[in-house]
């Protein structure tokens, strides 16, 4: 059975589509499926222009994207949810309480994982999985650092900004995605 990451913004047209081809470049070796889907999304919407203009830009062809409403089974379903800020955070653990613990925003993701270490005394069938490793190193380390400022969680929305504003949340979102492809790679 393949892994999961599914990546959650708003209406599934900006961040979480950005990230969803970001990360299925930056995992393409990986067996890992990636999906994104938008708490307050309509089904059947192209992505937005900018953001079109940047998944393009990383050699994906996005054409064929759209977006969808977020669903329990979509959550149930992941092995891992990254969600742009901490209202979808929410919003995913109130809809399906059992994913709780693979649920976190992305940029608080990143940062756990770039603290994380693949450590000899995870469980037997984490150190088989790198991606269930990776989630349990950066669940190890969210016990060593300090709390972040909530703020510093979300990732920032470019809807109605520039082209520049949305080529700076996709480069957050590589930044955040970072950690999480080394952490696998080291534990695969």
């Amino acid at each position: 059975m393949l892994d999961r990451v599914l990546f959650v913004c708003h209406a599934n047209l900006c961040r979480s589509p950005m990230a969803e081809h970001l990360a299925r470049r930056m995992l393409s070796d990986r067996p890992v499926l990636v999906a994104s889907a938008g708490t307050d999304a309509m089904d059947g919407l192209a992505m937005h222009p900018y953001a079109n203009e940047i998944v393009a830009e990383s050699g994906a062809d996005p054409a064929a994207f759209r977006s969808r409403a977020l669903l329990p089974e979509h959550l149930a379903d992941a092995t891992l949810v990254l969600t742009a800020t901490r209202r979808q955070r929410s919003v995913c653990t109130a809809l399906a309480p059992a994913a709780l613990h693979r649920t976190f925003t992305l940029r608080q993701f990143g940062r756990l994982a770039a603290a994380g270490e693949p450590a000899p005394e995870l469980p037997a069938e984490s150190a088989a999985d790198p991606l269930r490793a990776a989630i349990a190193a950066a669940a190890q380390a969210r016990g060593r650092l300090q709390p972040a400022a909530p703020d510093a969680d979300d990732l920032r929305d470019p809807i109605g900004g520039t082209a520049d504003d949305f080529r700076r949340c996709a480069e957050e979102i590589e930044r955040s995605l970072r950690p999480l492809a080394a952490l696998i790679g080291a534990a695969g």
